[in-house]
């Protein structure tokens, strides 16, 4: 019984990215995403799925698997959408200047 809620689990968490992949389409901006973050958990990600994909456990090969594909459709979007920076001149004065 709970190896199966795991499993579940392993699976389910992961597509909490679908979400966000989602709002970045809509928006067509990943401005709100910093890239130090998002390369980051990838890196760890990488890093983390030999480990993951070698155990017998299948929980936790699951988990690895789907939670580095997730996040990878993750990283390619926030890089599909990234824009530019505006220079300083375009930008909105703060003080409503």
């Amino acid at each position: 019984m709970i190896e199966t809620v795991g499993f579940i689990a392993s699976v389910v968490l992961p597509l909490w990215n679908i979400p966000l992949i989602i709002r970045i389409v809509r928006l067509r901006s990943s401005r709100e995403l910093s890239l130090w973050w998002v390369f980051g958990v990838w890196t760890c990600l990488i890093l983390m799925l030999p480990v993951g994909i070698v155990p017998s456990d299948t929980v936790f090969k699951v988990f690895c698997v789907v939670n580095f594909a997730l996040f990878s459709a993750v990283v390619v979007t926030v890089v599909m959408f990234r824009q530019p920076a505006l220079p300083q001149s375009k930008q909105a004065n703060p003080r409503g200047a």
